[in-house]
């Protein structure tokens, strides 16, 4: 009988640590993002970034923006996350714009989101959009390869001779941020002036083409 007891016991006790297993396991990857823990999405790998764009294309306006935030600060490239992503960069949230082309960077080695990013610094109509678009060309574009970036600097380049002011500026400043020159142009300088600096860049990226 004691036996029999012992072996109940014994088997009860399996159970109810089998229970709080259970009820203290790893959190799933919503509740990370609810929590913000950019570093446990991090550490379970390609997998959580799938199940982040998942709840990224069917979530509120205010789970995107939590999401976009989420995957700017875990920085793991996800054609997923950039698939989810790509459409609002387009958006009129302009909140959600600017975190989006941040996270887009972030998550992608794409030359379609360089050239969305370019696109949008030199024409959206928001200035505050162009200026962001340039922030993340400039700081977020963390994936590329050298020879992914010859597009990159092409498109800051011919962005030297815009007509708006404003875009020459972001433009040589995020080229400056990338490659630590400016080669002497200065987007308010006469139209001659700029155009020799301009004729500089583009020899000096034929040549950072050549040598890759």
């Amino acid at each position: 009988m004691r036996r029999r007891n012992d072996l109940l016991l014994s088997v009860l006790c399996i159970a109810l640590a089998g229970a709080s297993v259970a009820a203290t396991g790893a959190p799933d990857v919503a509740d990370l993002v609810r929590r913000g823990d950019a570093e446990a999405i991090a550490a379970r790998g390609s997998e959580a970034l799938d199940e982040m764009a998942a709840l990224y294309r069917r979530g509120s306006r205010d789970e995107k923006l939590r999401l976009a935030n989420l995957f700017y600060r875990v920085g793991h490239l996800s054609p997923t996350a950039e698939a989810a992503l790509l459409p609002d960069a387009k958006t009129d949230d302009a909140e959600l714009r600017i975190a989006v082309q941040y996270a887009l960077g972030r998550v992608s080695d794409d030359d379609e989101v360089v050239q969305t990013l370019l696109d949008s610094m030199r024409h959206d109509p928001s200035a505050l959009i162009r200026d962001k678009a340039a922030c993340a060309l400039a700081y977020d574009q963390i994936h590329l390869s050298e020879r992914q970036k010859v597009h990159l600097y092409a498109g800051l380049i011919q962005a030297l001779a815009d007509d708006v002011g404003q875009v020459r500026a972001i433009a040589i400043k995020a080229l400056q941020i990338q490659t630590g020159q400016t080669k002497g142009y200065r987007p308010n300088a006469p139209v001659g002036e700029r155009r020799e600096a301009i004729l500089r860049w583009q020899r000096w990226l034929l040549e950072y083409r050549r040598s890759l």
